[in-house]
Parts: C-alpha cells; sequence; structure tokens
C-alpha cells in the first residue's frame, strides 16, 4: 500500500470543541474503535477509516484495553497501522484507551484496582507501540474499591508520564463529582467523561451535564445512533445483514419492536425535512448542547463515516423540531 499522505486541508474540513475548562480542544466527531478494528475483521478497512478520519480533520482515536474480539486485539491493529501510517503525525493525535471491563482471568484482571489499571495501560502501551496515550480513563465505576485507590492509580499514571490527562466512563453525577474533588486535591488533571447519551437514552441530563459543566470538564458521548437504531437502517424493520440480526450481538432483536420502528419512521421524516439522514440527525442533535464537547462514533464502512462527519454542516435545531423529536420519543 502507498505512503498516507493526509489531506493538506483536513483541518479546515472539522470543527473543534474546548474540552470543558482545558487547554485541549477535540473535533466534534472523534473515531471509536470498540468494533470492526478485531482480528476478524478486514485490516485495509480499518486502516481505510483511521486515514479517512484523519484525512477530515479527526484528530481523536478512542480504544480500550478490551476491544476486538479478541481482547486486546484493536490496540494492535491500531498499533500496526499507526506505526506505518500515523507515526509521523503522533503530536497532532489524542489518542485514549481505557480498563475496567473484564480482560485477563484471574482477581486482578477486571474493575478499578490499582494494580488492574497500572497493569492493564502498560500492556496497552505494549500492543499499541506508544510511550504514552494522551487520555486514560477508568472505563465503568467499580462498587467495590474504594474511588480513592481508582483515582489515585490515575493520578499515578499520569505522575509516571503514561498518559497526559484522565478521564472516567458512566459514572453518575454524584460519583463523577467525589471523584474531580480526589483529582483536584491531587493536581491530577481531570479532562473528560465518557457517557452512552443519544435521543433515546438520556439519564446524562438528569444532572451529569450540569455537574461537568460545574465542575469544568468536557463530555465525549458514545452510542449515538443507539448501536444503529437511529439510522435508516431499521425504518422497515430488521434487515438480515443488521447487528440485531446477529447472534451475540450488543443490539438484541428484541429492542426492535413495532413502536420502535414507528418512531424510526417519524424521527426519519423530521430529518429528510431538514437535509439530513438520520444518522446525521442525531449526531448533530447530540452536538446542540455545548456541554457535549464531542460525539463518539463507530463505523464499519468509510461512507459510514463520512456521513457522520456531514452532521456538523447543520446542528442548529427550531424549537419546533426539538419538541416534535420530544413527542415522538415520549
Amino acid at each position: 500500500m502507498n505512503a498516507y499522505q493526509p489531506d493538506e486541508k483536513r483541518y479546515d474540513k472539522m470543527q473543534y470543541r474546548r474540552c470543558g475548562k482545558s487547554g485541549i480542544k477535540l473535533p466534534l466527531i472523534s473515531l471509536g474503535l470498540w468494533h470492526n478494528f478485531g482480528d476478524k475483521d478486514d485490516f485495509e478497512n480499518a486502516r481505510n477509516i483511521l486515514r479517512t478520519a484523519f484525512s477530515n480533520g479527526i484528530t481523536h482515536f478512542d480504544l480500550a484495553n478490551n476491544y476486538g474480539p479478541p481482547y486486546g486485539s484493536a490496540e494492535k491493529n491500531f498499533g500496526k497501522i499507526f506505526k506505518e501510517d500515523f507515526r509521523a503525525y503522533r503530536d497532532e493525535l489524542i489518542i485514549s484507551t481505557k480498563a475496567g471491563w473484564d480482560m485477563w482471568p484471574g482477581p486482578y484482571g477486571n474493575f478499578g484496582s490499582r494494580k488492574y489499571l497500572i497493569a492493564s495501560l502498560d500492556q496497552s502501551l505494549q500492543r499499541m507501540g506508544l510511550d504514552y496515550v494522551d487520555i486514560f480513563y477508568h472505563h465503568r465505576p467499580d462498587p467495590e474499591t474504594p474511588l480513592e485507590e481508582t483515582m489515585g492509580a490515575l493520578d499515578q499514571i499520569v505522575r509516571q508520564g503514561k498518559a497526559l490527562y484522565v478521564g472516567i466512563s458512566q459514572y453518575n453525577a454524584e460519583d463523577t463529582a467525589r471523584a474531580a474533588k480526589i483529582l483536584k486535591e491531587q493536581r491530577t488533571p481531570f479532562l473528560i467523561h465518557q457517557p452512552r447519551y443519544n435521543m433515546m437514552d438520556r439519564w446524562v441530563e438528569d444532572g451529569l451535564l450540569d455537574t461537568l459543566e460545574k465542575i469544568g470538564i468536557g463530555s465525549i458521548v458514545f452510542s449515538p445512533l443507539e448501536q444503529g437504531i437511529l439510522t435508516s437502517k431499521y425504518l422497515h424493520g430488521i434487515p438480515e445483514d443488521s447487528r440485531a440480526a446477529t447472534e451475540g450481538s450488543y443490539l438484541d432483536k428484541s429492542q426492535i419492536t413495532d413502536e420502535v420502528v414507528k418512531q424510526v419512521q417519524e424521527l426519519n421524516k423530521i430529518a429528510e425535512s431538514r437535509g439530513q439522514s438520520l444518522a446525521q440527525m442525531a449526531v448533530a442533535w447530540l452536538l446542540k448542547d455545548e456541554r457535549v464537547t464531542t460525539v463518539l462514533v463507530g463505523v464499519s464502512k468509510v461512507s459510514q463515516l463520512e456521513d457522520n462527519i456531514a452532521a456538523i454542516k447543520n446542528t442548529e435545531f427550531s424549537q419546533d423540531e426539538l419538541q416534535k423529536i420530544d413527542e415522538i420519543l415520549k
């Protein structure tokens, strides 16, 4: 394959938003490697997705220790592509990874202990061929490990030079405030929170977004398309080649009810009236709120990525549009 040369006008194609009260700006669209970058996936397709992302001004690539399958393979494959295509552009990139879910057997390969988090990041850096990541997240709350230990591990990771900033994912508003207090006392650069958020799943509106604004940290929201429900894919039920039709998928066919199909059809009418695809409108709907720093998208095709990027052209909504969307999703 020819040596990769990114588009020289890439930064003219993307918009950037400041991440909380930090010095970091993130692209309105970030690329997640949760799916489609594992060993079972097409390597060249993954490479083309990453190349297209950066050539369109997407500077943030988001991974986790257990992305694949198998676990670790997304980081390993990213490391191969990074070495050949992106090493010269390392200082233009924000690369993040996480730990908090099941990763290896035994009592030390899960949740939020100091031992797990530090060991996991060491493994991640080795797989990716990096000296450091820009952001290291605790991937989910741990109900048994003291928050002081988990945040202390994040502090140690920064002091060791293995991460520039830290973040958390899926913490509620109260625990986020507690984590921020601990990290502030340690003078650890707490940059960002990664919650699940979309038109159909709005739990963050019940206090979390207000808390993030008050603390002064950013947010990167994942699952913006509700695992594909908020796309044109399910306008007429469940296609045979869809995620919902695949056994063992994160999206179960029981979630695609007649009521959901009807909601999607009505939402699609609004999107069409805006000159957008349903996926574009779903992304734009999130970006209408300045407290959302960036939307994390996962794609299996370059065309899907390009469709998502085009959402930033129109993120304004009329009150009538917002009211109609709320009525549909009641």
